[in-house]
């Protein structure tokens, strides 16, 4: 049974989710209100609902797909450790490019076992595969005592967010995360007002968390890797039920 204070959080959350969600008032200040304009009628991911949207697009684009996201990391040693150890993905494929003094490795979570052994068919195949993270070392910052690290997106200016991974038990992973000595932004049930920051600079991050659990935000949580890129970890389970509540 949830003690005065936390019921008085739960309350809280729940009144400024639907203050946000069901109000123009605050965004009408701004000249904003064609933001949460919804024709009813017709589900919110519909083209009326979503000017500039086109749900045809060019029959060129069909065999397109999302492989890879870019990330600049400072020491590879540590890093590898981080996404192969603590995350558990594998290095896919690494490509050096000597007269550039960088090296790409390719992480992801397909069964390497299943790779060509031939170097130019096993480039072939990482690019292939979806959904992949590309690790990009430029030589010496590891070693370099001016370097002080890339910006992550989430600080001024803001820009680049998050990657997300799917857990089997959110809970559990954090859990192991906080042994292997893993910095958290924010834990499962931190919940959005623990967050002094958010109204500030991270308050667009912490309202999409507000939004996916309809103010009862639990099974969450965003973690740091070694260069400060946050990761947003969730399981489907916890997911599915948030917002089949919030749908209730």
């Amino acid at each position: 049974m949830k003690d005065s204070s936390s019921a008085m959080v739960h309350s809280m959350r729940r009144s400024f989710f639907n203050f946000c969600l069901t109000e123009k008032a605050q965004l009408d200040l701004y000249g904003h209100s064609n933001r949460i304009n919804c024709d009813c009628s017709e589900p919110k991911e519909s083209p009326s609902n979503n000017p500039g949207l086109h749900t045809t697009p060019d029959q060129a684009t069909k065999a397109y797909f999302t492989q890879q996201t870019m990330f600049r990391i400072k020491d590879p040693k540590v890093s590898l450790d981080f996404y192969s150890r603590v995350l558990g993905t594998y290095l896919l494929k690494r490509l050096d490019f000597l007269e550039m003094k960088f090296s790409l490795y390719f992480m992801g979570y397909e069964d390497t076992t299943k790779a060509p052994s031939n170097p130019v068919e096993r480039t072939v195949w990482t690019f292939s595969q979806k959904a992949t993270m590309e690790l990009t070392d430029n030589w010496g910052t590891e070693n370099d005592p001016e370097f002080k690290g890339y910006h992550n997106g989430n600080s001024e200016p803001l820009g680049y967010g998050h990657i997300g991974i799917a857990v089997d038990d959110t809970y559990k992973a954090c859990e192991r995360f906080q042994n292997l000595g893993v910095e958290f932004v924010t834990k499962p049930d931190d919940g959005f007002f623990s967050q002094h920051y958010c109204f500030k600079h991270y308050f667009q991050v912490f309202f999409i968390l507000e939004l996916f659990s309809a103010g009862e935000i639990k099974g969450l949580a965003f973690i740091k890797d070694p260069d400060g890129y946050w990761i947003e970890l969730f399981d489907l389970k916890i997911l599915g039920g948030e917002q089949a509540a919030a749908h209730a």
